[in-house]
């Protein structure tokens, strides 16, 4: 009982991540498309102001998931960053750069190192989401396994590859949802308008991979591909589609900001019909939850520490986004959104 429960927590600890840190990453996706250093200025500076108050904090949400990971399911832990560990160094690589190329483009003052840290920033926000999406993937197509050894073969396939495809696409859409909810608060209507169609062309990239991954499963996925088409892996499903039209329409009118909700229920619902779609396996279709779980002692305590640290952090984290989002911690100038 303890075990699932930690793993239901891990669950939603992955969902945040793929929530908060999804805009940022689907931020850096629309500055990479932004175009031109003076064609995207004001894109740019949009990005930079959105994203400068929190960007940092939602990786308290991957290191969260990653010592629950080790102490919880050790065994979980030692599978996946035995066998995906290319893709998750690649992944750690790009949050590195991007986090370098963002800190350090808008302090600089020559052109050509404005241009390097902006490429960094910007190439690594659709790396890093691509790998770390590969990696889940892989685990959900079954390929990986107690023991498997790390090859090409775990991740560079059909289902990983797809899965590394929704999670850009996510991203995407995320971004340009809360920018364009951005660009209306900050009176800035020509910006609203250009990421209001990129919030529908992400909501419909999202629709048409994710309809495509459903229906060019590999046999090994049909454990985790069952789980998405029946039961409660298909009524998750459902209601995240659900969300996205929502979206869609929300984003389109005057509520833009109320987008930022059912987006985010996008994203979060997808995460849990993945989570409700392979249970009881950690690993499909080799390592249940109990069989990955640490021993029952640390585990009690790991489930204490979870639930302290959800109480304590969680509230401040819902404080802060919400004064970033309301446009209380670094609003524009006049000149950031002059024409």
């Amino acid at each position: 009982m303890t075990a699932s429960i930690v793993a239901a927590i891990l669950l939603a600890v992955i969902a945040a991540y793929a929530c908060g840190g999804g805009v940022d990453y689907g931020a850096g996706f629309w500055d990479l498309l932004a175009g031109g250093a003076e064609r995207g200025k004001r894109v740019r500076w949009l990005i930079d102001h959105a994203m400068a108050p929190v960007w940092e904090v939602n990786n308290v949400w991957l290191i969260f998931a990653f010592i629950l990971m080790w102490t919880g399911f050790p065994v979980f832990f030692q599978t996946v960053f035995t066998a995906l560990w290319l893709p998750l160094a690649l992944a750690a690589v790009g949050m590195v750069l991007r986090g370098a190329g963002f800190a350090l483009r808008k302090p600089t003052r020559g052109i050509a190192g404005r241009r390097i840290y902006g490429a960094a920033f910007a190439v690594s926000s659709l790396l890093t989401p691509f790998f770390l999406g590969t990696a889940i993937g892989a685990v959900a197509s079954g390929r990986v396994a107690p023991g498997t050894p790390a090859t090409a073969h775990v991740w560079a396939h059909t289902t990983p590859i797809v899965a590394g495809l929704v999670t850009v696409a996510a991203t995407a859409f995320l971004g340009a949802v809360f920018l364009t909810a951005d660009a209306r608060r900050f009176g800035a209507p020509d910006l609203t308008a250009y990421f209001r169609l990129r919030a529908r062309i992400g909501a419909g990239a999202l629709l048409a991979i994710a309809v495509i991954g459903l229906t060019v499963t590999e046999p090994r996925a049909a454990y985790v591909h069952h789980g998405l088409t029946h039961g409660a892996g298909l009524a998750l499903l459902c209601a995240a589609a659900a969300a996205l039209v929502v979206t869609a329409l929300l984003v389109a009118g005057a509520a833009a900001g109320w987008a930022r909700y059912s987006s985010v229920a996008t994203v979060a619902l997808l995460v849990a019909a993945w989570g409700c779609a392979q249970r009881p396996y950690l690993v499909p279709t080799s390592l249940t939850v109990q069989q990955g779980a640490g021993a029952s002692g640390p585990l009690r305590w790991m489930l204490v520490v979870a639930v302290v640290a959800l109480v304590l952090i969680g509230p401040a984290l819902v404080v802060l986004y919400r004064l970033d989002t309301h446009g209380a911690l670094q609003p524009l100038t006049d000149d950031d959104v002059a024409e």
